[in-house]
């Protein structure tokens, strides 16, 4: 087996082998590992393996260093997921191998390797994340039909309350998306990526991208972007403004986006991370999503054995929250136009 580093020229192979691994997702396309080059100018180190000719697995990677630090590893940055893809589990282990390889060369001792494990219903879930996956069943009909009469009446509320959506996969209405994203990103006290990250992910993804923004007569009101490899699709960001949540913008962005999806025959929609059982979670649930356990780890403990691994669900120490809650805090209140023009630039160093 010969195992190389991707190049730019690997997309359509590696694409190929994506869509046909029962395991995928919409972040394992070379779409995400080309846009984070685009955007923020991280080292893609991601690795191939051949059997001969035979593609048989990938793993995708992004090499990231904070100014002035040691290199770190990331499979996947800024989402969910981003494990390795092989046809069996001893390709995946030496792929594994020679990105820890590569990375010990390189003088980093941390790779942060997100994956997600299916669990029994006896399985302990309260207070971790979770990803929530809905089955779709093969048209939006079917789908209406199997929901609850309180759902659809919610959606049929936005309707009536005169609300309308765009479909699209151009970049026509970015501007609109991005308009909400980042006012509620600077509201949660969070630093806002980059509009060109977007940018950049609605070029590389092409088709596969799909866009809905909501409105009440002129005014963006709702935005919620999709990605899709082959019958999979998951919605990473997805914003509402808050003046206008009376009318049900949310119920009319998910909804416009399920029927979209479910009309071009995707059988699977990840709705993306809660915390199991809170708020978002049960937003999720009612559409019928079941969670799937994330399960994050440090494939870089062996090479620093001191180093501790902070667990996805731990919510941290007084002392941390504290300092967390008071930067966000000062972060909200900042002009929008800052947050909007310092973010990125913090962002592009935060891998979740």
């Amino acid at each position: 087996m010969k195992i190389r580093m991707a190049v730019a020229g690997d997309q359509a192979i590696w694409d190929e082998y994506v869509d046909g691994h029962s395991n995928a997702t919409p972040y394992h396309r070379f779409a995400w590992l080309l846009s984070i080059e685009q955007a923020y100018q991280h080292e893609n180190v991601s690795l191939l393996a051949f059997n001969d000719d035979t593609l048989v697995g990938v793993l995708p990677c992004i090499k990231m260093q904070k100014p002035f630090s040691k290199p770190s590893y990331c499979a996947l940055p800024f989402c969910d997921l981003g494990f390795g893809l092989a046809n069996d589990p001893s390709i995946l282990q030496a792929l594994q191998s020679e990105a820890l390889a590569l990375l010990q060369r390189e003088g980093g001792n941390s790779f942060d390797y997100r994956d997600s494990v299916n669990t029994s219903p006896g399985d302990e879930l309260a207070g971790k994340k979770v990803r929530m996956v809905l089955p779709l069943p093969g048209d939006s009909e079917a789908l209406m039909a199997g929901f609850k009469s309180k759902l659809r009446s919610q959606i049929r509320k936005a309707e009536k309350n005169g609300l309308t959506c765009v479909i699209t996969n151009s970049q026509t209405q970015i501007d609109d998306f991005y308009q909400i994203f980042a006012i509620n990103m600077r509201k949660l006290g969070s630093p806002v990526h980059s509009k060109k990250w977007f940018e950049c992910l609605f070029n590389n993804y092409a088709q596969q991208s799909i866009l809905s923004v909501v409105y009440s007569d002129k005014v963006p009101v709702g935005a919620g972007i999709v990605l899709r490899t082959a019958n999979k699709v998951a919605i990473p960001w997805a914003s509402t403004v808050a003046e206008y949540n009376k009318l049900a913008p949310n119920m009319m962005l998910y909804w416009s986006l399920l029927e979209h999806v479910s009309n071009l025959g995707c059988t699977e929609f990840d709705f993306g991370r809660s915390t199991f059982d809170e708020g978002t979670y049960k937003f999720k649930r009612q559409w019928g999503a079941e969670p799937v356990p994330l399960y994050w780890s440090d494939l870089a403990q062996n090479l620093a054995p001191n180093q501790t691994t902070t667990d996805i669900t731990s919510t941290g120490s007084d002392n941390v929250n504290k300092i967390r809650a008071l930067v966000e805090k000062t972060w909200s209140k900042l002009p929008l136009g800052v947050t909007t023009r310092l973010g990125p630039k913090i962002r592009k160093h935060i891998s979740l």
